[in-house]
């Protein structure tokens, strides 16, 4: 059975359009409504909201640069400590909770970090940071 039309004397293939009159239509009313109800998505309930004046708290987390280089050595916020010293500088700095931020020697072996992060985890530093350079 052929689609199409009721002629008999077509050559009797069925017809390969597709009506997209109904589709358009459809499309246009969910377009007019979607342009009616989008500004309704933007009101809020009204509320009085209590007048406050305050400051802003501009409180930055104290930040600890903690370098190793290629030799192992240690060096805090710039200056040179030895690893026995290391883990009295985590415990001090532990209560006020900085960020570390951790620079490595592409030289240094892969243990010395480790230790160093083994030795703030036991601190109970949370927040460590990998410092590295952008590629060129």
């Amino acid at each position: 059975m052929a689609f199409g039309s009721f002629n008999e004397s077509g050559s009797g293939q069925p017809m390969a359009e597709i009506n997209t009159t109904p589709l358009v239509d459809v499309m246009l009313v969910l377009l007019v409504i979607f342009i009616i109800t989008a500004p309704l998505f933007h009101q809020a309930v009204p509320i009085d909201l209590p007048q406050v004046s305050s400051t802003r708290l501009d409180d930055k987390p104290e930040v600890v640069q903690l370098a190793v280089d290629g030799e192992g050595r240690l060096f805090w916020n710039g200056e040179a400590i030895p690893r026995e010293a290391l883990d009295a500088r985590f415990a001090a700095a532990s209560p006020r909770q900085p960020e570390l931020h951790l620079r490595a020697d592409r030289a240094v072996r892969y243990e010395k970090v480790a230790d160093v992060m083994a030795a703030a985890q036991r601190a109970g530093l949370s927040k460590i940071a990998f410092v590295t350079e952008p590629a060129r």
